[in-house]
């Protein structure tokens, strides 16, 4: 399957890493973080430039989920500051970071069970007004995803893991982003599911300008479609630097790459 993924991605991925044309820029800052008496976060630092991919990888426990709960105001932080576009953000609800065009897809995608397909797509786009803007871009994720398009009316209960993970893609892009926070999308999904949303992230970040940040276990996936990419390990950053570099670091291949 690996070798499969390789494959194809690799006449994509350097298409989507030239990409500079979303406004949003995320920057941690010595950021800590307590659940109790537990320290999941440490001084993290970390920094994801406007039309970017960034991915942020790990072993279970390292503090990748974490992280996007002390971004996206989901669990409060004990030291350091989140800045989004200059400004700090630290604590700000997460209902306001989406009026300010941030979205996140959470881990084991969560989507309305008995709702259809429609009205979760839909409830991704209760902050906006635009009625015309709305619809449109209901079709443009309809078109990037045709198979949503064909069970439009479906229950999303009825749908496989992979087209679950469609729907809750879906339904962040709704939102019209400009800063997409992808917690584990590759997680208990198909293999060919595995490839599709890889490439669906880098045509987010290619054709719609989204920066993106991706936490991941699957670490050559994440690997393969960022650009940059920092690795937790206990609340950490142990290491970072450009993707391909990393694909390559003798460390990287032996913990978190199988060689």
């Amino acid at each position: 399957m690996n070798a499969t993924l390789d494959a194809s991605l690799s006449s994509t991925s350097g298409a989507a890493a030239s990409t500079t044309t979303a406004t949003a820029h995320l920057e941690l800052q010595n950021v800590s973080l307590n659940y109790g008496q537990v320290r999941a976060l440490q001084d993290v630092s970390l920094r994801i430039d406007s039309g970017s991919v960034v991915a942020l990888i790990g072993a279970n426990g390292a503090g990748k989920s974490s992280t996007l709960r002390a971004v996206t105001g989901l669990s409060p932080v004990c030291g350091g500051q989140v800045m989004l576009n200059g400004s700090d953000v630290t604590g700000t609800a997460a209902h306001k970071l989406v009026e300010m065009g941030v979205a996140m897809v959470p881990e084991g995608r969560h989507v309305f069970p008995f709702m259809s397909i429609k009205d979760n797509l839909l409830m991704g786009a209760y902050t906006r007004s635009d009625k015309g803007g709305i619809a449109a871009d209901l079709e443009r994720v309809l078109t990037r995803f045709p198979r949503l398009k064909e069970r439009f009316s479906q229950q999303a209960s009825s749908l496989s893991g992979g087209e679950q993970q469609m729907v809750a893609i879906g339904r962040a892009l709704m939102a019209k982003p400009r800063l997409l926070l992808l917690d584990e999308p590759s997680l208990g999904i198909a293999p060919q599911f595995i490839r599709l949303i890889a490439r669906t992230i880098l045509e987010i970040n290619r054709d719609d300008g989204v920066t993106i940040m991706l936490v991941e276990q699957n670490s050559r996936m994440a690997l393969m479609i960022s650009r940059y990419a920092y690795i937790l390990a206990t609340g950490r950053i142990e290491l970072q630097g450009e993707s391909r570099a990393l694909l390559d670091h003798p460390d990287i291949k032996r913990l978190y790459l199988g060689a």
